[in-house]
């Protein structure tokens, strides 16, 4: 049983690391270059987060710290914008770009934006299907023959669930980083050169999502093939 320990499609899996790596150094050189750059305005990033919510008419939001560096999100449950420590208080072209950016997913929930309420619906959904997915591969390797098949064509399925979780995603944060650009210019919060700096700050962390897509496709692909050499198997 050689896939317990290798098989060729781990170079799939292989390929999504390295993806993910690139992108996640980008989008850290990218932050730390601009998180250098004071901005003329000089708004900190909650400052700025306050700001903007107040411009587009939404009251509910409280922006909050929260421990780490880039971990900075939104929470539509709970209607929190949660900057992190290297954006909070900091009064860079990155952070007011970043904290600007969960702005755009906060706007999205105060105008219903379709993406993202299906992105929300699927987290639960997302979360069951990576979880089970691999157990049931595994066992249907194990056993084997045409049941072992069906065992893995389930884990394959769920596994989906979780694919679909980040194509969705990409459409939500590409629109947010679009929607957090234009409010900056409209606004005047950031200058002409600062929007140039803010799009390469919000281009390189959309990259990541766009790694995190392709390795799950990847990861489905390396499932099909497991999927299919237990069958011919």
């Amino acid at each position: 049983m050689y896939w317990l320990f290798w098989d060729p499609t781990y170079i799939l899996v292989l390929i999504g690391v390295i993806l993910s790596l690139i992108a996640s150094a980008n989008v850290n050189a990218a932050f730390g270059k601009y998180s250098r750059v004071r901005s003329y305005s000089g708004l900190t990033g909650r400052t700025a987060a306050e700001r903007i919510l107040q411009l587009q008419g939404i009251y509910d939001v409280r922006v909050e710290r929260v421990s780490g560096k880039l971990t900075d999100h939104y929470d539509p449950k709970a209607k929190v914008l949660r900057l992190s420590d290297s954006t909070y208080d900091s009064s860079s072209v990155a952070a007011i770009g970043v904290a600007a950016h969960e702005c755009g997913h906060a706007v999205q929930d105060h105008r219903h934006y379709a993406p993202l309420a299906i992105r929300g619906a699927l987290v639960p959904v997302a979360n069951f299907g990576a979880s089970i997915s691999w157990p049931l591969v595994v066992l249907g390797l194990i056993i084997g023959s045409s049941r072992g098949y069906y065992i893995i064509m389930a884990g394959v399925l769920f596994f989906t669930f979780a694919v679909l979780f980040q194509v969705v995603t990409l459409p939500v944060e590409f629109n947010a980083s679009h929607r957090a650009v234009k409010i900056l210019e409209k606004e005047n919060i950031i200058d002409r050169e600062e929007v140039h700096m803010t799009k390469k700050v919000l281009f390189a962390a959309a990259l990541t999502y766009v790694a995190g897509t392709l390795s799950a496709l990847l990861q489905l692909l390396r499932l099909l093939l497991l999927a299919d050499s237990s069958r011919r198997d």
